[in-house]
């Protein structure tokens, strides 16, 4: 299997060198394990340019079924290279390998396989208009791709948040500016290479590499991109939002959370402290769907902590290849000093730690990584800044709750409106207090499960849009009406 020493542009069908390239860091063990290329300003505009000249070329003489049947063969590709994209995905972020082969990986082709079926099946809308004067007038819409669309997509979960974009993009016949994290570069090289390798037209995929202070802003506020989609930190999105506002350009935001899980009276207890110890440690902590406020019933929530407690201290940290491991290191350094001053912040504010709260020690090589303690804790108030703030890391704080008025106003509580799940065997309370939830999604009973076909996104900092199904088709297609008068 070839090691993915460089990284390199990919630019109008052919990867191009750049003059200045970063280190790509192992955060396992801390050592680098590659080069990433710095894109310069010169090679995004040969990027747009590219891509503008494929939406008048090839691309766009191109039947619905052509260009679908075209991203079958993306995800086929990707199934037979998956290996590759495992390797390369857990060098990059250090998960583990149970989650990088059973959800990340397989998600990121299955997203070009969905979205590609969806959208043969994409239609506008058809009206018989009739005047108070008789006349009459055919009216339908026609979808047109918006045009040169800007993916820039996360650290977290790299390959399935960026064809979470890319697919639905492609399949409305755009032409895409994918935009990795500079810290997860890897799978987007490895996708630029499978686009190579089946014959996507040129300029249609194109990669720009590099640092989001270095070549971001120059992509979002680029005159040729016609639509800017991303997915990330709350404050990044707002950034975003003032560089595109100059060109009008259609945003499509999914940000940050502060997550709840509520688990009432009526839980089964062996499954709510399965579920959101699930939810709070998945890759360390670094999912925006994660939870981070955990809300139990007085009822129960003694039995609930102390079970909850003694299952994260049970969690296995280490190497993300030992099968028995379920967290490896967080992302980088940077990302573990802004998780821990959270837990000294806790401190400061007068937290009780039930577990975690450092830094594991391994005596070996591990030690020079990004590894973290899974911690939980208790006794703030849900204004104290741990409360309010996301923090992104494999932490929860528990309180107790009387009743369901009481916890919704508690859960409502935050400046972020994501996801939040629910714990009860009583159905009918899941239906009452679901709807009364500000966020985009609400679980109930699980964590994480989703359907490609449903609408996601959040409202408050939590994002603008939705994506999903019909959702993604809409915000990378533009309608435009026809209308023929009959006479």
């Amino acid at each position: 299997m070839e090691k993915l020493s460089q990284l390199h542009c990919y630019i109008n069908g052919e990867f191009v060198a750049s003059t200045h390239y970063f280190d790509n860091i192992n955060p396992v063990n801390g050592q680098v394990i590659g080069q990433i290329a710095e894109a310069s300003p010169h090679q995004i505009d040969d990027a747009v340019q590219s891509a503008h000249s494929a939406l008048n070329g090839e691309w766009s003489k191109m039947s619905v079924n052509q260009r679908c049947d075209l991203l079958h063969k993306v995800a086929d590709r990707m199934v037979e290279r998956q290996q590759e994209f495992i390797q390369a995905e857990m060098a990059d972020t250090g998960k583990s390998l149970h989650q990088v082969s059973t959800i990340d990986i397989p998600r990121g082709a299955a997203n070009f396989r969905a979205f590609a079926d969806m959208a043969r099946y994409h239609h506008g809308e058809t009206f018989l208009t009739e005047t108070p004067l008789g006349e009459k007038a055919l009216n339908y819409s026609v979808n047109k791709p918006l045009g040169v669309v800007a993916v820039i997509s996360p650290w977290n979960l790299p390959l399935l948040l960026a064809t979470w974009k890319v697919a639905p993009a492609l399949a409305c016949g755009n032409c895409v500016i994918l935009k990795p994290s500079e810290e997860t570069s890897s799978t987007a090289f490895l996708l630029a290479q499978v686009m190579d390798e089946v014959g996507v037209p040129n300029g249609v995929f194109n990669l720009i590499l590099g640092r989001g202070s270095q070549v971001g802003d120059y992509i979002t506020q680029h005159t040729g991109v016609d639509g800017v989609t991303f997915t990330g930190a709350s404050k990044t999105g707002q950034h975003i939002m003032q560089s595109v506002a100059q060109t009008v350009k259609p945003i499509s935001f999914e940000l940050g959370g502060k997550n709840s899980a509520i688990v009432f009276a009526q839980a089964d207890i062996d499954k709510a402290v399965a579920g959101v110890a699930r939810s709070t440690f998945t890759n360390c902590g670094q999912v925006c769907l994660c939870t981070e406020k955990v809300y139990v019933h007085r009822s129960i929530a003694q039995a609930f902590i102390a079970r909850l407690t003694a299952t994260a201290q049970q969690i296995n940290i280490g190497y993300p290849e030992d099968p028995d491991v379920l967290i490896g290191p967080l992302v980088s350094k940077t990302h573990r000093e802004k998780v821990l001053s959270y837990y000294q912040l806790a401190r400061d504010e007068g937290a009780q730690f039930l577990c975690g709260g450092g830094v594991p020690n391994f005596d070996d090589e591990r030690d020079q990584g990004c590894y973290i303690e899974p911690t939980i804790i208790t006794g703030l108030s849900d204004d104290n800044r741990v409360n309010q703030e996301e923090i992104f890391g494999p932490i929860c704080h528990v309180s107790v709750f009387d009743d369901e008025d009481e916890v919704i106003a508690r859960v409502n509580n935050t400046p972020y409106g994501l996801a939040t799940a629910i714990w009860t065997e009583n159905l009918s309370q899941a239906h009452r207090v679901a709807p009364q939830i500000d966020v985009g999604l609400v679980w109930v009973n699980t964590w994480f499960l989703r359907d490609l076909r449903a609408p996601f996104g959040g409202v408050k900092l939590s994002g603008i849009g939705r994506e999903g199904g019909k959702h993604s088709l809409s915000f990378y297609s533009e309608p435009v009406n026809i209308c023929i008068k009959v006479d």
